[in-house]
């Protein structure tokens, strides 16, 4: 859902040579994964600093998905646009060698086609073998996030992936959603990839959910419908839960993608148990749960009621962690597991007027940063995706100067789409993405409040 009515004008004839002329924003149009569309669209220049350790696994994925890879003087004597830089930086241990990542970027960035993708690859800082090192990898987070906002007005992202010892490799399946128009509105992030106790690699990269059983929270509408219907689109049987006054809409939904439909008040002191009964009765596991479910009730907390307080705390937070230790508990989450959480970027940055909401999308991310370690030892993950501004009903019905302040203030100059939101949760629930694990990764085109 989107009426971008300005990113429109921008990339009509007439209206961009207006928009070019008085120097205003110029949204671009962003690709979008169609089905059978090739992961890369065009060559993949890989680069690597002496001493690093990635470059042959990422060759090998690169390899693994059909695309042309070239090194940086190949690059520059073919002549095209490449779809993709990607640089292996698990090398440099001293800030003097940082000047590794300027001279491969340096030379090749202005020819990186449209919609195109800048990876570079690191060590946690945390594992580095000296304070020089360390210093080097954390550094460079601040380059790529800058080179995020340089490239966006071209529909370009750049992301930082950390993989520790032992994650060599986990690295595909993420690799694989940077890489490819699903991760459009996912920009300017840091991604942590570490040892993983097993990786399922998928017989069909399109339908990696084949075979798996999914429950998806707030599903009769809006970003959790879109959630829904991705995962059944790539193979997921999938249980959509929503409120009960919501139930015809929610059993459209589960009827159109295939899918089973429960009416659920998630705040009902017995609905972990209903929901436990549920998912035995259906064979006794559950290999995702997609807690996707939200309100808001804006008031400045001088204005707010307790009640205001009270529903928006239960709903967005206290009602997942009662879930959780209840599929945990009864086991219904065991190994390969995957737990999603929708968190905010209100709950990284903050809101006028959010205290609760924020509070509510904040505590998601301490539950879930918490909850990865016991996670980890059961063989199973749980990550948080926070959300943008994300067209939906809800952002249709803002003021109109509202709106558009919210589109435009990110790299990408626009407002996201429900599916940017569906596929990056989508890629967190792979079985092929059993090294990504307490992760919080922002679906916000790079916005320009907050970390």
């Amino acid at each position: 859902m989107s009426d971008d009515r300005y990113q429109a004008l921008a990339n009509s004839p007439f209206g961009g040579a207006v928009v070019k002329r008085l120097g205003l924003p110029a949204p671009p149009r962003l690709e979008r994964h169609e089905p059978g569309k090739p992961v890369a669209s065009g060559p993949v220049v890989l680069g690597e600093a002496r001493g690093g350790r990635l470059a042959e696994p990422v060759r090998y994925v690169l390899h693994s998905i059909g695309t042309r890879v070239l090194d940086a003087k190949t690059a520059a004597d073919d002549g095209g646009r490449p779809a993709a830089l990607v640089f292996d930086a698990t090398g440099i241990d001293s800030s003097q060698r940082l000047r590794a990542i300027y001279d491969f970027l340096h030379p090749t960035i202005a020819s990186l086609n449209r919609n195109g993708r800048v990876v570079v690859l690191t060590t946690p800082a945390i594992e580095a073998g000296s304070v020089a090192a360390a210093t080097a990898q954390r550094a460079i987070e601040g380059l790529v996030r800058s080179v995020a906002k340089e490239i966006g007005r071209y529909g370009s992202t750049a992301q930082l992936v950390e993989v520790a010892e032992g994650g060599e490799g986990a690295l595909e399946s993420t690799l694989r959603f940077l890489l490819s128009a699903r991760s459009a509105y996912v920009d300017g992030q840091a991604i942590h990839v570490q040892a993983a106790q097993e990786v399922t690699v998928p017989e069909d990269w399109e339908r990696p959910l084949a075979g798996r059983s999914a429950a998806v929270t707030g599903a009769a509408r809006g970003i959790g419908e879109q959630v829904a219907a991705t995962l059944a689109d790539q193979g997921a049987d999938v249980v959509c839960i929503d409120i009960p006054p919501a139930a015809e809409a929610l059993s459209r939904v589960a009827n159109r993608i295939g899918g089973t439909s429960l009416a659920l008040d998630i705040t009902d002191a017995r609905a972990p148990q209903r929901l436990a009964d549920h998912f035995r009765e259906r064979g006794g596991r559950l290999d995702a749960f997609v807690h996707n479910a939200g309100i808001t009730g804006d008031r400045t907390i001088a204005r707010m009621p307790p009640e205001g307080w009270d529903s928006v705390l239960d709903v967005n937070l206290s009602s997942q962690e009662r879930i959780n230790e209840a599929l945990l508990e009864g086991g219904l989450i065991g190994e390969g597991g995957r737990i999603v959480s929708v968190s905010s970027v209100s709950g990284i940055a903050g809101n006028r007027g959010q205290t609760n909401y924020a509070t509510s999308k904040a505590g998601v991310i301490g539950m879930v940063r918490a909850m990865a370690p016991e996670m980890s030892e059961r063989g199973a993950t749980i990550n948080a995706v926070a959300p943008g501004f994300i067209e939906t009903q809800m952002t249709a019905a803002m003021p109109v100067g509202t709106r558009e302040v919210g589109r435009r203030l990110n790299s990408l100059l626009q407002g996201g789409q429900p599916v940017d939101v569906a596929e990056t949760i989508a890629w967190l629930l792979s079985p092929a993405s059993g090294g990504v694990n307490g992760n919080v990764v922002r679906v916000c085109g790079q916005q320009f409040l907050g970390a």
